[in-house]
């Protein structure tokens, strides 16, 4: 068995991210720039108002000063003259600073009428205007390539001037599930069989983490059958297996692909759940076999799965993030194996997150881990851990998983 760190390191130095592509503004929230966002114009692109007021020279507003207003510079409509000794031009939020003027004063600071302003608070110089390029300037880089977007880039790039992007294309992700007793939500269940609910729930965490699923049909405990189905995955960006994974007599997913060019890398990690995982290379496609017990299927997609989307992805990639919590209740030593346990969270009004293990851990219970709310990181060979004390743990919320 290999350590879990490490395996993590060889998948992702197998990986590189997915070809790049050109996308419109609207589609690019979620995806990941493959090249720099240079600005293409300035903005703002002249001196403008933060306020509704009077444009005009500091030096001429004390207060109970009279200025002749000599015109409006609404916002989108500069005004065409130049403001002088004595003058003043009501502008708008927004609105171009005629050329003379070197102060903003508030509507409010003021009377107004007859054509005249007199001011009742002294204007001071260059006050309430946006200098020209105060956001960011033509050719300034606004945002950098390796960054998923967010509505607030999208808006950022549109201000840019930007109505395309290049991205990396999502990576496809086949997922391919394995076994004679599976059978799909709303089928039949064979005699002695149970519902299929990996291909669905990695399907779901695929789509969450920027990628593409392509959920592949199932295929029965025969190699035949396994290599068909992992057949039909050959376009993707990733092979995703899961079942067949272990020794047993039924678990084919090696012996299947084997003749089919598959070239195992790694088995087996010194990890619970999930020690019967799978990472190869099938003629060219990357390969992640996962273990066909829910719970050991989704633990290894949150440790293995989604660093490897972020790196397909084309973010910087690396082991999925952890956060200290207080431990709810005592923990027994570790053994030799990475234990990731699955814990019910609770936020206290001060922020403090208390973890608490689940009375019961097995491997089936997907009602047990869906109700947890983080895993409890137990590295190999932790001293026993009293209830209080701070522990590590993966934030599953925050993976939207």
């Amino acid at each position: 068995m290999i350590p879990v760190a490490e395996a993590l390191e060889r998948i992702l130095s197998a990986l590189i991210p997915a070809p790049a592509e050109t996308v419109s503004l609207p589609e690019g929230w979620g995806r990941v720039l493959a090249r720099p966002v240079l600005a293409r114009v300035t903005q703002p692109p002249a001196d403008v108002s933060a306020m509704d007021g009077y444009a005009l020279r500091a030096a001429d507003a004390a207060a109970g000063a009279r200025l002749r207003v000599i015109g409006s510079a609404p916002a989108g409509h500069p005004f065409a003259g130049a403001v002088g000794l004595g003058e003043a031009v009501r502008i708008f939020t927004g609105g171009a600073v005629p050329p003379g003027a070197d102060s903003i004063l508030l509507q409010e600071d003021a009377t107004a009428g007859d054509g005249l302003v007199t001011p009742t608070e002294a204007a001071q110089k260059g006050r309430h205007i946006r200098r020209a390029g105060l956001d960011f300037a033509a050719g300034d880089a606004v945002l950098e390539a390796g960054r998923r977007l967010s509505a607030r880039d999208i808006g950022l790039a549109a201000a840019a001037n930007h109505p395309w992007l290049h991205v990396h294309r999502r990576p496809r992700i086949g997922v391919l599930a394995t076994g004679d007793e599976i059978a799909l939500p709303g089928d039949p269940i064979p005699p002695g069989g149970i519902v299929s609910s990996n291909a669905h729930a990695l399907a779901a965490l695929v789509r969450a983490s920027g990628g593409e699923p392509v959920v592949l049909p199932i295929a029965t405990d025969d190699r035949d059958a396994i290599a068909a189905a992992a057949e039909a995955a050959a376009r993707c960006d990733l092979l995703l297996t899961t079942g067949g994974a272990s020794v047993g007599e039924h678990d084919l997913v090696q012996s299947a692909l084997a003749p089919q060019g598959f070239s195992l890398d790694f088995w087996k990690i010194a990890m619970r759940p999930g020690k019967p995982l799978i990472w190869g290379d099938l003629r060219g496609t990357p390969m992640l076999g996962l273990p066909g017990n829910p719970v050991s299927a989704l633990v290894c997609a949150v440790i293995f799965l989604i660093p490897a989307l972020r790196r397909l992805s084309g973010l910087p990639a690396g082991p999925v993030e952890t956060r200290t919590a207080l431990l709810g209740r005592d923990m027994p030593a570790n053994d030799r194996r990475q234990d990731y346990v699955r814990a019910e969270l609770a936020r206290a009004a001060d922020g403090t997150l208390t973890a608490t293990p689940l009375a019961v851990q097995d491997s089936s219970m997907l009602a047990a881990l869906a109700r947890a709310g983080a895993l409890v990181v137990r590295p190999p060979h932790a001293p026993a851990a009293p209830a209080g004390c701070s522990i590590e743990i993966v934030d599953l919320s925050s993976l939207g998983v």
